[in-house]
C-alpha cells in the first residue's frame, strides 16, 4: 500500500491485536475473515472484494462447504491471495434484537477457535456486520474488540490478530475504542 499506514496495537502476553487501515485482501496474515453470506457465495462488499481476489477456485471450494449459519464459521484455502486460508463467517443482519450482540460475538469467537485449531497464528478480520448488515459501527466495534481480547488472553493462539478498516473514519472509531478499553 502506498504511503503510511495507519496503525495501533496492544500486547496481550505473547499476542497482540492490531488495528490498520486498510485492504483486507493484502494482507499478509495466514488467514483472513470474510464477512460471508450464509451460501458462502461471491456477493457485494467484503464478500465479493475476497472473492474477486481469490479468483474462482474459491467460490468452487466455498460451494462444498454446504453453507453456513449466522455466528458459525468454515475454513477454506486463500488461492490467489497473499493469504493461506479464508476463514468464512456470517454475522448477523441487524435487527435491534437480543440476539444481534450474541451472534456477533459468535462470528469473532467461532473464527478465532477455527483458527487456532489450525494452527492459524496470525488473522485479519474486517468489521463483521456493519456494512451490508446495517450492524451500528460502534457497538460492532466494541462487541468485535471484547471477543477478540478476551480470547487473546485465555489461548496462545493466533498470536496477531488484525483488524482491517477501509476507511479512515472507521478506523478513527476503532482507535477509539481500542484506547478506551486499555488506557481507561
Amino acid at each position: 500500500m502506498a504511503g503510511e499506514r495507519k496503525s495501533i496495537s496492544r500486547e496481550m502476553g505473547d499476542s497482540r491485536l492490531e488495528i490498520v487501515q486498510g485492504d483486507i485482501t493484502n494482507q499478509n496474515t495466514e488467514a483472513i475473515v470474510n464477512a460471508a453470506n450464509k451460501r458462502l457465495a461471491p456477493g457485494g462488499g467484503v464478500a465479493g472484494a475476497i472473492h474477486r481476489a481469490a479468483g474462482p477456485k474459491l467460490w468452487e471450494e466455498c460451494k462444498n462447504l454446504g453453507g453456513c449459519e449466522t455466528g458459525e464459521a468454515k475454513i477454506s484455502g486463500g488461492h490467489q491471495l497473499p493469504a493461506q486460508y479464508v476463514i468464512h463467517t456470517v454475522g448477523p443482519v441487524y435487527s435491534g434484537s437480543p440476539e444481534d450482540p450474541e451472534l456477533l460475538e459468535a462470528s469473532y469467537r467461532n473464527s478465532l477457535e477455527l483458527a487456532k485449531e489450525n494452527g492459524i497464528e496470525s488473522v485479519s478480520f474486517t468489521a463483521l456486520s456493519t456494512g451490508a448488515f446495517g450492524y451500528p459501527e460502534d457497538e460492532a466495534g466494541e462487541i468485535a474488540l471484547h471477543t477478540i481480547i478476551e480470547f487473546l488472553k485465555g489461548n496462545s493462539l493466533p498470536q496477531l490478530v488484525r483488524m482491517v478498516l477501509y476507511g479512515e473514519k472507521s478506523f478513527d472509531l476503532h482507535r477509539r475504542l481500542l484506547e478506551e478499553i486499555f488506557d481507561g
